[in-house]
C-alpha cells in the first residue's frame, strides 16, 4: 500500500525539494491554490429553479487536489475555507451581505464539506498515479464528484426538507456541466505529466 501511494504528484516535479526553499514553494502554492479556488468559484451559471449554480469551483478543487497531493491539497482547501469563514467573498454565491459562516451553513454547505473530502480522495489518487492517464484521471474525477454530491444533497434535504425536489435542485441540472469539467480535467493533468516528461527528456 505504501508503494502504491508513494509516487510524486505534479507540483513535486519542479522547484525545491527540501529545506526552507521547499517551505517557501509550498506556501506559494497554497496562496496560488486559494486564489484559483476563489476566482473559479465565481465563474458560474445560474440554474433556474435551483438554489445552487453551476460553477468551475469543482474543477478547481479536484484538479488542484490531484496536482498538489493530499497533504498540500488539504492545507490549501482548508485555507480557502478559513478565509471564507472569516467573511471574505470567495465562495460561488457569497456576497457582502451573505458570507462567512452564515453562507457556509446555507444551501452550499454540504458541497463545501464534499470539497474537503474530495480533496483527500483526489490527492491520494494522484499519489497512486491516477492523474497520469486520461481514463484513470476521469475515474478519479468521477469519484470526486460523487463525494461532493453526497454531503451536498444530504445537506439540502436537511435544510429544506425531503419533501422538496432535492435531486432536481442539487443534482440533475449539474450533470452535463460536471461531465464537461470531468473531461477537461481528465485531459489537462495527463498532458501536464507528458510536458514534464518532455522537459526532462
Amino acid at each position: 500500500m505504501n508503494e502504491t501511494l508513494s509516487r510524486n504528484v505534479l507540483v513535486e516535479t519542479f522547484g525545491a525539494t527540501e529545506g526552507a526553499a521547499l517551505r517557501v514553494k509550498q506556501a506559494a502554492l497554497v496562496v496560488v491554490g486559494i486564489l484559483a479556488f476563489a476566482i473559479l468559484a465565481k465563474v458560474k451559471v445560474p440554474v433556474p429553479g435551483s438554489p445552487v449554480a453551476i460553477n468551475m469551483g469543482t474543477f478547481a478543487v479536484l484538479s488542484i487536489a490531484a496536482a498538489y497531493g493530499p497533504r498540500l491539497g488539504l492545507t490549501t482547501i482548508m485555507g480557502y475555507m478559513l478565509i471564507g469563514a472569516l467573511g471574505f467573498d470567495v465562495f460561488q454565491s457569497s456576497t457582502a451581505e451573505l458570507n462567512g459562516l452564515a453562507y457556509m451553513t446555507g444551501s452550499t454547505g454540504g458541497y463545501l464539506v464534499g470539497y474537503v473530502l474530495a480533496t483527500l480522495l483526489l490527492g491520494a489518487a494522484a499519489r497512486a498515479g491516477w492523474d497520469r492517464t486520461a481514463p484513470k484521471m476521469a475515474g478519479a474525477m468521477l469519484l470526486g464528484n460523487v463525494i461532493i454530491y453526497v454531503p451536498g444533497l444530504l445537506w439540502l434535504g436537511v435544510l429544506y426538507g425531503w419533501n422538496e425536489p432535492i435531486l432536481a435542485w442539487g443534482l440533475w441540472p449539474f450533470l452535463l456541466g460536471d461531465g464537461l469539467k470531468l473531461a477537461l480535467a481528465a485531459v489537462v493533468l495527463p498532458l501536464a505529466w507528458k510536458a514534464v516528461g518532455r522537459a526532462r527528456g
